[in-house]
């Protein structure tokens, strides 16, 4: 009885806790939703609708319970060329077909496959589509219209500065500034209130007391019967159909994991379970695409918010979903004071932030740069699936790099030749090995210093076997660091004629173990 007492009693805490949290979340995403949906080219209920489902069915079923989804900028770029190609109707049974595939992967238990994807390539992409989104949404901000392509937006863009649209410009620029000073000014309490709704609110108030002519949010007073109903590609266009849903499928579910993953370094309860909360994305995206909502994601700036709020549970994500959907239900009129050029200058400042420079130091020191900045350059000049396979083909050209980069240097030191081995040697490097050894005189003294990274087979067996026949010309070889290597690759073998000695097994057997 006590167990039980004690239990209603976490719960009444928990609720305590995630039901002003589920409030300063909900701040977060109310704008966020509306703005992600101008950006993509569809009707504003469709982010809302996004916002809604994707706070309820993945709060509900995810295996990630602090972890906050919705419609993300991240997909935006994305989906206003598909809305461009194929229409409304038929992106929405695109993100309908993609949450049955991510429903198919997180059944297949293969979410973890999707972290392989090199990080470089996942902030690139994210950096990529960032500038693209400025790049679009400042001429909205200015007063005008985005054109087709990165290049003719900077091409426009002196134009477009040189004859400001007056009321429209000044509201846009001063949602920017409301956006990036809100942090600094806000103080205590006041940090509770997110920057997005203190923009949007202040801007929004502002174009009301002046009474400007500007284009502002349309919701229709009905909101279930304007829900937009999926159709299926006609016979020419399955191509393109079945591309969109490839897209989708991979960028929503690489970038909700990644988030998954972000989120559980924020807090120390329940871990994430990342093959249910991919099945949760999948029912969610297929819910949405049903009805006429964007695709789904996890959403890393409304996951941290949550957790800043001070949420204890899953149903902080519920209720965000819920107050979403008494929004657009009841006060769906509220909406239609907002300009659409504050919600693009909210975009400008969400955009800017996606290109972060402290990821871009952190791959700077694991030398991934490159890798980055060919993502970013392919998403900006081509497109998004372009950018993302370019900067996979560079991470891997990389890696094999980084396979063969062996360094060997071969010196005489007094009467014997120090051979220092570097870098990483397998089957790749083992011919410039080859090469260097034979510099070595025949019945030398040689010393060898093996301080490498890592060592396979092929590597060990090439200086071996040159061990050995450098022994049966009269030589001798020391070897040095190579028993360390060879213990910490975890390999079964317990002696070697190069090292001359047994490896006992109980050492192999913990190290391995490591």
């Amino acid at each position: 009885m006590s167990t039980s007492h004690g239990n209603a009693g976490s719960a009444w805490k928990n609720l305590a806790a995630d039901l002003p949290a589920s409030l300063v979340v909900f701040l977060v995403a109310l704008p966020l939703c509306m703005g992600i949906a101008l950006a993509s080219g569809a009707p504003i209920v469709s982010g809302l609708i996004a916002g809604v489902v994707g706070g309820v069915v993945v709060g509900l079923l995810g295996g990630a319970p602090m972890q906050v989804s919705g419609p993300a900028a991240g997909l935006a770029v994305m989906v206003f060329g598909f809305i461009q190609t194929m229409g409304l109707a038929m992106t929405c049974a695109a993100v309908a077909a993609a949450g049955l595939l991510q429903m198919a992967f997180g059944g297949l238990k293969v979410a973890r496959a999707a972290l392989a994807i090199s990080p470089a390539v996942i902030h690139g992409m994210l950096a990529g589509i960032g500038i693209l989104i400025v790049l679009g949404q400042i001429h909205i901000v200015l007063g005008g219209s985005p054109q087709s392509s990165a290049w003719q937006n900077i091409k426009e863009l002196p134009e477009q500065i040189i004859g400001l649209h007056g009321p429209a410009a000044l509201l846009g620029l001063v949602t920017i500034g409301l956006m990036v000073v809100w942090p600094f000014i806000g103080k205590g309490k006041l940090k509770l209130v997110p920057a997005p709704l203190v923009a949007v609110v202040g801007a929004t108030a502002v174009s009301v007391f002046w009474g400007a002519d500007v284009a502002r949010v349309q919701l229709p007073e009905n909101v279930f019967s304007s829900i937009q109903l999926p159709a299926l590609p006609a016979a020419g266009s399955w191509g393109t159909f079945i591309a969109a849903v490839l897209s989708l499928a991979l960028v929503a579910s690489a970038e909700s994991l990644l988030c998954a993953v972000a989120t559980d370094k924020m807090h120390t309860g329940p871990r994430a379970n990342l093959d249910k909360e991919l099945f949760a994305q999948g029912v969610a995206n297929t819910v949405s695409g049903l009805i006429g909502g964007l695709p789904i994601t996890g959403v890393i700036v409304r996951s941290a918010a949550n957790l800043a709020a001070g949420a204890k549970s899953r149903w902080s994500a519920v209720m965000h979903g819920l107050w979403l959907l008494l929004f657009v239900t009841t006060l769906g009129s509220v909406a239609g004071l907002v300009p659409l050029t504050v919600l693009a200058g909210l975009l400008v400042v969400v955009g800017t932030k996606l290109v972060n420079l402290h990821h871009i130091r952190e791959l700077q020191k694991r030398g991934e740069v490159l890798v980055y900045a060919v993502t970013v350059a392919g998403v900006v000049g081509i497109n998004l699936l372009a950018g993302i396979g370019l900067g996979l083909l560079v991470a891997i050209l990389r890696l094999l790099w980084r396979l063969g980069s062996v360094k060997v240097d071969v010196k005489q030191v007094q009467d014997e030749y120090l051979v220092e081995v570097s870098g990483s040697l397998t089957f790749v490097g083992v011919p410039r090995l080859s090469m260097a050894l034979a510099q070595v005189p025949a019945g030398s003294k040689v010393r060898v210093d093996l301080a490498v990274d890592t060592l396979d087979h092929s590597g060990f067996e090439a200086i071996e076997s040159w061990s050995d026949t450098h022994r049966k010309t009269g030589g001798s070889v020391v070897m040095e660091s190579l028993e360390e290597v060879w213990v910490r690759s975890g390999t079964s073998k317990t002696s070697s004629p190069v090292l001359g000695h047994q490896v006992p097994n109980n050492t192999l057997a913990s190290e391995g173990a490591r």
